[in-house]
């Protein structure tokens, strides 16, 4: 059981089947009636036979998820993955930063807590380098996508990091630049309030 299911779900009065989604800091619901629900505002988070029982300030939501996947989806609610584990960025990995600048330091913060070796990009990519995350806030920086999709290699992932919601540069846009390129989508998660991340890879066949 993924992050998006259908179950019935109980809140106060309220009961219905629809559609519940996981994300990264709050559970969404939407059937008979919405309910949104952060994991900040959660005072307890239990497994009672196949339901997942929040308690909020506001009352119990209780969704039936089946004994297996509600202790998964607690364990995610509880324990959500910090954004450098979402990244995929571990000890030891070369790690190369393109259009950041200072333009997010609370990021960049964050890598410097990692063991990750920051490896500088020069002429548009380090030689050896396992990840590569390439900000982009408009369309026309999407350019450089082909440039560094001609220097990767094997298993190098490449992140690319986009505005959301916006029209100048859209998902699209970066989903065309990608595979346009000949690399696979294969990932996307929370960047941050503002940003998402696409993962791209060399398709397997071709490294």
């Amino acid at each position: 059981m993924g992050n998006e299911v259908n179950c019935r779900v109980r809140y106060g009065k309220q009961e219905s089947e629809g559609k519940v989604l996981l994300e990264t800091s709050e559970i969404i619901f939407r059937g008979d009636f919405r309910l949104k629900i952060s994991f900040a505002a959660i005072l307890s988070a239990k497994v009672v036979g196949d339901e997942l029982q929040l308690q909020t300030a506001e009352g119990v939501a209780i969704f039936e998820l089946g004994a297996s996947a509600a202790q998964k989806w607690r364990e995610k609610i509880l324990h959500p993955k910090t954004r450098i584990e979402k990244l995929g960025i571990k000890p030891g990995m070369k790690v190369s930063l393109i259009g950041f600048e200072d333009q997010d330091e609370e990021f960049l913060k964050e890598l410097q807590t990692t063991e990750a070796v920051m490896t500088p990009a020069k002429n548009g990519l380090p030689k050896e380098c396992d990840c590569i995350l390439l900000r982009t806030d408009t369309k026309q920086q999407l350019a450089q996508v082909a440039t560094i999709a001609r220097k990767m290699l094997g298993a190098m992932a490449l992140w690319i990091i986009y505005p959301k919601g916006q029209k100048h540069i859209t998902e699209d846009d970066v989903f065309a630049a990608g595979h346009k390129a000949g690399l696979t989508d294969i990932k996307v998660v929370r960047f941050s309030a503002t940003h998402s991340a696409l993962k791209f890879v060399i398709p397997v066949k071709k490294r």
